[in-house]
């Protein structure tokens, strides 16, 4: 009998506490951090998403973005470069030889602070390429559009984005047929 009245002693303690905690928590209310030009500077990591057709191909990179420039120390050339160099062997042996290479995006920032974000209108430069291809090289120009602005969210301090390799030109000449690739940064975070 004694350890049936202590039990039920110690299961009253019990949800008595319980119904205190939960109490306490209605009092908890979030406040964000309001976002002001300049937070969307930094380094960002992200998982790019790359589609071109039905093909989809997802990596981890990282990007850094400093005075209205996003700057890809190792933008993805691979699909562009499978683009102009239809054999696939060829394509991932010019891909090896031709490195890292550096592409920079422009943008211009707006301050939108009653959704406690920074809003991005993109400038897309165009990339040009020289692929090697059978002791040749084909200059390759690819024009960039954005039609969609990006977004760095105040909430999480994540950055949104993506664009489109539109048009792809190869010593001069547009490349056709040609399937237009697609990057998105759905998910990009400051470290």
């Amino acid at each position: 009998m004694k350890k049936l009245i202590v039990l039920t002693a110690f299961v009253a303690a019990f949800v008595a506490f319980f119904g205190v905690s939960l109490i306490s928590c209605n009092t908890d209310s979030y406040e964000a951090i309001p976002v002001k030009k300049g937070d969307e500077n930094g380094t960002f990591r992200t998982k790019l998403i790359t589609t071109q057709g039905n093909s989809r191909t997802e990596k981890i990179m990282d990007f850094t973005v400093k005075d209205s420039v996003i700057t890809y120390k190792e933008f993805p050339i691979k699909e562009i470069v499978r683009s102009v160099v239809k054999d696939a062997g060829k394509a991932d042996s010019a891909v090896a030889a031709m490195g890292k290479i550096e592409y920079k995006l422009n943008f211009t920032p707006k301050l939108v602070p009653e959704q406690n974000v920074i809003e991005f209108t993109f400038a897309p430069k165009t990339l040009t390429l020289q692929i090697p291809l059978n002791g040749q090289t084909k200059n390759t120009v690819v024009t960039f559009t954005a039609a969609n602005k990006g977004y760095f969210i105040g909430q999480d301090w994540s950055l949104r984005f993506g664009f489109v390799a539109d048009k792809i030109t190869v010593d001069g000449t547009d490349l056709t047929p040609y399937e237009k690739i697609k990057y998105d940064f759905p998910y990009s975070l400051k470290y």
